[in-house]
């Protein structure tokens, strides 16, 4: 199993400056090539705390870049709703030449309505627009002079620059959370799996089967790839472990609720059936139901080095924990003490199992 680090602002301006919370994100990717983290990953979110000091992932991943020189940039993810294919893929492009070839690209739907709400957009268009941008994307970076007539851009005869650094184009990831048919999609397409066992934690093991049941449906090599997104506290001491993550991971689970709330006052698209309850769920969550669905590792290393073992058997398998250290009001300094204890004795445990 490899692990990466993973940032999900949750920070509002009057307890954190986005100048600080990123030199502070910055920093933890400095312990990347030290400690053999595999990847950097951030998320795309608009206009609430929760998320929304990153609408543009490949920004942070193009300085992240800078900061180390083997891990993989990772948008978790780019959200083709709001975005034009032809600006996406330029922006890929990009990247991936700026950081020699290291990036991979997370795909997701967004499902914040208030995200489509300011951007004016129909939540009932989700999964079309992912559809067509996602396949837009693809073809711009892996063909020249492409011509498209879609439902919603259309282009003739473009050759998007720069071309990408990785041939034919760099990997894709689907970001998927509680919807069977996102985890079908993922595998039938062959792409990489981000899935996230803060929500439906309890229907993983089933979900993950189907998008390896429909991967090796489509007739892809292998089993695919799963990534999961996990919090992380790392302490000598087991207490005092759970003692820091208590309130900035409650304190998260309350944003990403508030962020998402619309879904339990009336909102309601067939594009996104029984997002009520998922929302109404959110609301009840807090460090203890995180511990008990196995959302967070927490603990002493040799702790953790067990909860990675109890988790792995019971999704079925995981080959990369994105692991996110400096969740809500996390300290900085408790989240590098964490990654840098982490990184030296749980990350070798699993190096070795490799081998």
């Amino acid at each position: 199993m490899e692990f990466g680090l993973q940032f999900f602002p949750d920070v509002a301006p009057e307890d954190k400056s986005a100048r600080d919370y990123f030199s502070e994100a910055l920093r933890l990717v400095d312990l990347c090539d030290v400690h053999g983290y595999s990847h950097v990953r951030i998320v795309e979110h608009y206009f609430h705390q929760w998320g929304g000091y990153s609408p543009n992932p490949l920004i942070f991943l193009t300085a992240a870049s800078q900061r180390t020189r083997k891990a993989r940039l990772i948008p978790g993810a780019v959200l083709p709703v709001f975005n034009h294919p032809l600006k996406l893929a330029g922006e890929i492009g990009m990247l991936d030449a700026i950081s020699g070839g290291r990036l991979e690209v997370g795909f997701a739907r967004a499902f914040v309505p208030h995200e489509y709400e300011r951007f004016g957009v129909s939540l009932d268009e989700s999964v079309a627009r992912f559809d067509e941008g996602v396949a837009q994307i693809a073809r711009l970076l892996e063909e020249e002079h492409v011509s498209e007539k879609g439902r919603f851009h259309s282009f003739e005869n473009v050759t998007s620059l720069p071309r990408p650094t990785q041939t034919p184009r760099p990997a894709f990831w689907t970001a998927a959370t509680t919807t069977p048919e996102s985890f079908d999609k993922a595998g039938r397409m062959g792409n990489g799996l981000m899935a996230i066992p803060a929500v439906g934690a309890e229907r993983m093991p089933e979900l993950c089967g189907r998008y390896r049941d429909a991967w090796k449906s489509a007739g892809h090599a292998g089993n695919g790839r799963v990534m999961m997104a996990l919090y992380l506290s790392c302490h000598e001491d087991r207490e005092e472990a759970r003692r820091i993550a208590d309130a900035p991971l409650t304190g998260h689970m309350r944003s990403a609720a508030d962020s998402a709330g619309q879904w339990t006052e009336g909102v309601a698209s067939a594009d996104y059936k029984g997002y009520d309850k998922l929302v109404a769920g959110l609301k009840k969550e807090t460090f203890e139901t995180q511990f008990a669905k196995k959302a967070i590792f927490v603990g002493t290393p040799d702790d953790i080095i067990d909860q990675i073992h109890e988790f792995d058997r019971l999704v079925g398998g995981v080959d990369i924990a994105s692991l996110d250290v400096n969740f809500n009001s996390m300290d900085y300094d408790d989240a590098a003490r964490s990654a840098k204890l982490f990184g030296e004795k749980v990350i070798p445990h699993f190096m070795s199992k490799r081998h």
